[in-house]
């Protein structure tokens, strides 16, 4: 049995993970111009990351929080922004729930945006 590798140019490497939705990550760093470079790092690592559960995502984002059982608060540069996503493990989804500063973030109930 032979193996066919077809090269993708538009493609350089292929996706663990869907990631929903960058556009809320762009419009929110074309406002906080500060947040782009640490957002992009963000997207990057996640979206080749192979996690199972919050556990996995701790051991390379350790401040990150979990909150019940598939959510969880990323804290970008420093702690100035927080990025709350649903991950749906099993079909390797995340859904991007809020971005926000870290005072915008104290008005919102992170559980339930």
């Amino acid at each position: 049995m032979r193996t066919l590798f077809v090269y993708l140019p538009y493609r350089k490497t292929l996706a663990e993970v869907n990631i929903y939705n960058k556009s809320t990550l762009i419009h929110f760093w074309e406002k906080h111009h500060q947040a782009k470079v640490p957002l992009q790092t963000w997207y990057k690592i996640t979206e080749k990351a192979k996690w199972k559960n919050t556990n996995d995502v701790k051991k390379i984002y350790g401040s990150a929080d979990a909150i019940g059982k598939n959510r969880m608060v990323f804290n970008i540069k420093g702690n100035d922004y927080r990025l709350i996503v649903a991950f749906n493990f099993q079909r390797k989804w995340v859904f991007i729930k809020f971005i926000g500063t870290h005072k915008e973030y104290d008005k919102i109930d992170a559980s339930t945006i």
